[in-house]
């Protein structure tokens, strides 16, 4: 049961999808919200993401009882002044300011946080990171973002841009990334680039032509089919997914020795592989990380699932809340 004074929060976690709820000030979802999400006009994406906040904020159960909006952004989202800086693989609003239309239109405190950094509080809030003091998160989809929890307290950087573990070179060249760079682990491992590999292996080696995937590939070939297929023992998705694997393993490694963290959570879309994938990352960091640093560090699976961006959203707005309430 619920108290029906206490507040809710609106929790939102941007993507290709709008995904946003109502958060009770424990991290419990009570309604969810989805809505595909425009890709190119700006000005329409912005009304989409209003339109789907005032509904949840006029909601019958909410009504008069929602106390602060958290957004959880992908791409370089500014802190000292509440900004997009760059919006990564989403249409582009850099040029809007959507904090204040936001603001403007809902009438309520806001929070701007990265969309790895929301995800990352809310695993570390009431999720697999509970408790624990220094954590790396790394969330894989569509990009690759990364958050650092250190002495319980979520790091932003010096300009909030910390977290960009998808540019983190692990090839050396290799193929152009959207940042300009070469090498990014985000041309390897994101969840478009699984599906690059899985093509690639598809047309470069016989040996996989009786894979289900050869089938698919005729079609739209998406990140859940390979997840999938590799859960139903499909040989070409579980060797992509630990290929996959060691790349993240390495990469994860270097932060291990660098920071010594208790704990990697690994969460976003593409973890619904489960063991296959967090089982090849894992023996790859151990290769490469110190021996006393490794064993001290659990890699585990984000607990809350494809809620951990609108639940940390939302807690990060509540903390703020309580923040500005302190004398």
């Amino acid at each position: 049961m619920r108290d029906f004074e206490s507040p809710f929060f609106i929790g939102v976690d941007i993507g290709r999808t709008i995904r946003a709820a109502l958060v009770d000030e424990r991290g419990r979802v009570w309604l969810q919200s989805r809505v595909l999400a425009e890709r190119r006009d700006p000005r329409a994406f912005l009304r989409q993401v209003i339109a789907v906040l005032c509904a949840l904020r006029d909601a019958e159960m909410a009504r008069g009882r929602v106390a602060a909006i958290g957004i959880g952004w992908p791409g370089l989202i500014g802190q000292q002044t509440p900004r997009i800086a760059l919006a990564s693989h989403l249409v582009d609003v850099t040029e809007c300011d959507v904090y204040g239309e936001i603001r403007e239109a809902l009438g309520v405190p806001l929070v701007f946080e990265n969309e790895a950094n929301a995800a990352a509080y809310g695993e570390w809030a009431c999720g697999a990171a509970q408790g624990l003091h220094d954590v790396f998160y790394v969330t894989i989809g569509t990009g690759i973002g990364a958050a650092l929890i250190l002495g319980g307290r979520l790091q932003r950087g010096a300009h909030g841009f910390a977290g960009e573990f998808g540019h983190v070179k692990v090839e050396s060249g290799g193929i152009e990334c959207g940042c300009g760079g070469r090498g990014c682990l985000e041309t390897i491992a994101s969840g478009p680039n699984i599906v690059r590999r899985v093509r690639e292996r598809l047309f470069s080696d016989p040996t996989f032509s009786l894979s289900p995937l050869a089938v698919q590939m005729e079609g739209t070939l998406s990140v859940p089919q390979i997840v999938q297929a590799a859960l139903d023992g499909d040989e070409l998705a579980r060797a992509v997914l630990r290929e996959t694997g060691r790349y993240f393993g390495l990469a994860i490694a270097n932060v291990l020795n660098l920071l010594d963290v208790e704990m990697v959570c690994l969460g976003g879309p593409v973890m619904l592989a489960g063991e296959i994938l967090l089982d090849a990352v894992r023996k790859e960091a151990r290769k490469h990380t110190l021996r006393m640093i490794f064993e001290g560090c659990r890699f585990a699976i984000g607990a809350l699932g494809q809620d951990a961006g609108i639940i940390g959203a939302a807690l990060l707005a509540r903390d703020a809340v309580a923040a500005m309430a302190s004398p």
